[in-house]
């Protein structure tokens, strides 16, 4: 029978469906518009490859019941977001990408607080466990770091394939666990063993989190803020846990990480509540429902069409973030760069002890205050991003140039924070000294703190902007690397700082850094050639023009009707293999 709103010579939209190889399901004239009043009926379905030879079909209905169409005969159908569509991130509430901003922070806390945990209870585990050697004394948070290095190049590809919500808080439970697992510890090596895995599950929010906020943010600016606070919780764990454990282990160590544990376990009921952000995989559960409400099992995410299994995973997947090292000069000197910049500040663990206990005659308590000076300064490096970010927005709006540069955006911040670095590591070298007041070396950290953040804000933000959709394991790339140097450089602080002396060792380390800040220079000037020859950019602008043209050949069959957006297209088979 005919459907009672379908004119004789027009079935309605919701009773038909168009095999065209390229084209979605065409937008219906306003007197057939009558049909569509969710946000899963067809309107937002894209038609898959099919035989152009094929007759268009009509599936008609009484009493206005949905068809069920034939499986043999219907094509398949590729479904996208409409415009304004409230289930893509992107049309979000501002509350609702306020509490995911929020739920990233706090996982992203927990994970840096933990990393330097131990750091004001080293004396009193050394004791309890009669551990002797300098060299061991140095693990609880090399090892925690070399987690840091295992977990993200597994977790940030799975949460490009599976969705971030379960990755992190499956990741987050097992955090929390193991944490209050180093606090129950009979052993050293149980302690030790424990501390890896926390450093592993720990790692997730480092990894993810960049692509959390890449997918509620399209807009570069509101994305760089939200990457802001992001960076500025990495340092704000690292500061406060020093002062935490150094006061706290004066009644027992173990108080250091029953502490740890309750922040994790408070902080993981935000978690629970954390909606999924990642667009194709909530594409993909709108697939879902639509097969079992509509019986059709040819509709499909474009998620659900990338090659799967356990050789896709590993030759693919989860091979990304070490490709992106190896074949990306952005990721690998921006990984080069970060790790050098986050091995010194993971090496002050080592060397504010040997300053402020061995010089200054603080206590473990005490000796923990100094870091508070680098949080301050990583607390103003995100006032001094706003600033940035509001020249930016000022600019745009009178239409400069410069704006639209992709290297311009950013990398300013890095050229202003390297020497800033430098300065603080030269500062607190020389004035290091019992003929110095200990003021004077506590407020290199704020300098210090000022350019290791900007220095992240910038480089990182030019990553996630660079790569978009594949942010995640870039992300995840510089996390691993970064994680690696942060492990293994400490080992040598305390030798370095023997043999050199403060003032050289410091020095040392500033020379270093001062070779480091010609990087972010050379990606303003280079950097478009860069990306112009980057197969994943490559990719990138190839899935945003398929977008533009697919929204203009939309918008011209709508005849003014809302122009229906895929927002993140079909992959091609070349992007199946990054």
């Amino acid at each position: 029978m005919q459907c009672s709103d379908c004119t004789p010579s027009t079935s309605c939209l919701a009773h038909q469906v168009l095999p065209s190889s390229e084209a979605t399901l065409r937008t219906p004239s306003p007197a057939e518009d009558h049909t569509l009043q969710s946000n899963d009926s067809p309107r937002g379905l894209e038609s898959g490859p099919q035989d152009a030879t094929k007759t268009e079909e009509s599936h008609q209905l009484d009493d206005g019941d949905t068809a069920v169409p034939n499986p043999a005969k219907s094509p398949r159908i590729i479904i996208s977001f409409p415009r304004g569509d409230p289930e893509n991130p992107y049309n979000w509430s501002t509350g609702r990408k306020i509490f995911v901003l929020f739920v990233g922070i706090v996982a992203v806390v927990n994970s840096t607080l933990g990393s330097s945990l131990p750091s004001g209870a080293v004396h009193y585990l050394a004791e309890y466990f009669h551990v002797k050697s300098q060299a061991q004394l140095v693990l609880p948070i090399s090892l925690f770091l070399v987690g840091y290095v295992l977990g993200p190049v597994v977790f940030a590809p799975l949460s490009e394939s599976y969705g971030r919500r379960w990755v992190m808080v499956i990741t987050f439970v097992f955090f929390t666990i193991f944490t209050m697992a180093c606090a129950v510890s009979p052993t050293w090596p149980a302690f030790l063993v424990f501390r890896l895995l926390c450093g592993i599950t720990a790692s997730s929010a480092i990894a993810v989190v960049g692509g959390l906020f890449a997918d509620i943010y399209d807009d570069p600016i509101t994305r760089g803020r939200a990457m802001a606070f992001f960076m500025a919780a990495t340092t704000c764990g690292p500061a406060i846990a020093p002062s935490i454990s150094g006061f706290i282990s004066v009644l027992t160590w173990r108080w250091t990480f029953w502490a740890g544990f309750i922040i994790a376990g408070v902080s993981l009921a935000f978690l629970c509540f954390m909606p999924e952000t990642y667009g194709p995989t909530i594409l993909k559960r709108k697939a879902q429902r639509m097969r079992r409400e509509t019986g059709n099992p040819n509709i499909f995410a474009p998620i659900e069409l990338e090659k799967k299994g356990a050789r896709q995973m590993i030759t693919i997947t989860l091979t990304r973030p070490i490709r992106m090292i190896l074949f990306e000069a952005i990721v690998l000197f921006s990984c080069l760069y970060l790790s050098i910049a986050y091995a010194i500040f993971y090496l002050f663990f080592e060397a504010y002890p040997l300053i402020f206990e061995g010089i200054y005659g603080f206590n473990t308590g005490t000796a923990g205050l100094p870091f508070l000076a680098i949080g301050f300064g990583a607390f103003l490096s995100t006032g001094i991003f706003m600033y940035w970010d509001s020249a930016l927005i000022r600019a745009k709006k009178t239409n400069s140039l410069w704006p639209q540069i992709e290297e311009y955006r950013r990398l300013p911040l890095a050229c202003i924070g390297g020497p800033l670095y430098v300065i603080s590591l030269f500062w607190l070298g020389w004035t290091a000294n019992s003929n110095v007041h200990w003021i004077v070396p506590i407020l290199s950290g704020i300098p210090f703190g000022i350019g290791f953040m900007l220095i992240f804000m910038a480089l990182l933000n030019y990553i996630t902007d660079a790569y978009e959709t594949f942010a995640a394991s870039g992300m995840a790339a510089t996390s691993a690397c970064r994680s690696i140097f942060g492990a293994v450089l400490p080992i040598a602080a305390r030798p370095m700082y023997q043999r050199l002396g403060i003032p050289w060792a410091s020095s040392l380390l500033g020379f270093l850094s001062l070779g480091m800040c010609i990087i972010p220079f050379a990606f303003i000037k280079y950097g478009d050639r860069i990306r112009a020859n980057s197969k994943f950019c490559q990719e990138l602008r190839e899935k945003k023009q398929l977008a533009q043209e697919e929204k203009g050949r939309e918008g011209s069959d709508a005849s003014g009707r809302d122009e229906e957006t895929g927002n993140r297209p079909p992959l091609t088979q070349e992007a199946e293999k990054m």
